[in-house]
């Protein structure tokens, strides 16, 4: 199957609309609680090379955009989706691990997060060396918060205090965090032991 995968640009921003309709159509058909985009927000993403879209030929099929928060200490990914048509292709994964090499490389010293309820991007993240962790290891930048007021289960985050709510907050270390910690272990992974 030839589908191709863009970091976006001008050029596909007039897939905004497309994008946001999947992201709303799905979350009604799997009832999960993905919150609803703007197409405004999209394009802005798209335009700014903040976003990864598949496309097969003419023919939208996944999409995946970074977005800074905390002054750029965290950078999340977002809004990942794929067509109902090309899913259980592994589709999902590639556009996810394009995102998160594209948050790394734009913002080195960023943490990545994401909080989702999707058991599938839950593997995936955790196979792109994210870990869970609680609410309050993530931003606390309000607009991030905010964001979530379009989910039906917002009421649930709002009674907990933003410290829980029925998605699981998952954690990545910065690329810089993650070569530093390379660099520590490489020298004791490398060590012969003497044996008399």
């Amino acid at each position: 199957m030839n589908i191709d995968l863009f970091i976006a640009n001008e050029t596909l921003v007039p897939f905004a609309k497309v994008i946001c309709d999947l992201i709303e159509s799905s979350a009604k058909i799997r009832g999960t609680g993905i919150a609803r985009r703007k197409v405004s927000y999209i394009e802005q993403k798209i335009a700014s090379g903040n976003a990864v879209v598949a496309l097969k030929g003419e023919q939208l099929v996944g999409f995946c955009y970074i977005e800074i928060w905390s002054h750029g200490e965290y950078i999340a990914n977002s809004g990942l989706i794929v067509h109902p048509d090309f899913r259980k292709l592994g589709l999902a994964r590639k556009i996810k691990a394009k995102a998160f090499d594209l948050a790394r490389e734009k913002y080195p010293d960023a943490k990545v997060f994401g909080i989702t309820t999707s058991a599938a991007v839950m593997k995936i993240n955790t196979d792109l060396g994210y870990r869970a962790v609680t609410f309050s290891e993530l931003t606390q930048d309000e607009t991030f918060w905010k964001g979530c007021q379009s989910c039906p289960n917002y009421d649930i985050l709002q009674r907990n205090k933003q410290r829980m709510c029925l998605c699981t907050g998952m954690l990545a270390p910065s690329k810089n965090e993650a070569l530093e910690n390379i660099n520590i272990r490489e020298p004791e992974i490398n060590k012969v032991r003497k044996i008399d």
